[in-house]
């Protein structure tokens, strides 16, 4: 993998996703495959055989559970990933977040307990990348 330019899970997405758009409200349980990006606002949980992207404006109140995970808006319930968990300096989580590999940006808030269920041993990062 560090012979890839394309680290993180969004660099990798590619297809069409399932767009939640802002001003959407669901109530109710998700379920299916593919790639799925939520702007508005979930209040249920999911079981996705997918990478779920909860973008900057996205709210979700429930359990997320998917392969992979990543987070930019705000989360009141756990997170269940059999894969990766980006966490984005923009998002506030709330619950217990787990999964393969969890990654932090500076900036994000966790009111929980992160757990990582892959190696034992923890892998340092290092951001080579530079925003403006």
């Amino acid at each position: 993998m560090a012979d890839s330019p394309l680290r993180r899970l969004r660099d990798k997405a590619g297809g069409s996703a399932t767009l939640i758009n802002e001003g959407c409200k669901i109530v109710g349980t998700i379920s299916g495959t593919g790639s799925y990006l939520v702007n508005g606002e979930i209040d249920g949980d999911c079981e996705l055989d997918a990478t779920l992207t909860l973008a900057t404006g996205g709210f979700w109140k429930g359990t997320i559970r998917a392969t992979n995970v990543i987070i930019a808006g705000h989360v009141e319930g756990d997170i269940i990933a059999e894969g990766s968990v980006e966490i984005s300096g923009s998002a506030r989580i709330t619950g217990t977040v787990s999964g393969e590999a969890i990654a932090v940006a500076e900036g994000a808030v966790v009111d929980g307990v992160m757990k990582t269920t892959g190696p034992a041993e923890p892998l340092e990062f290092i951001e080579k990348r530079h925003e403006d």
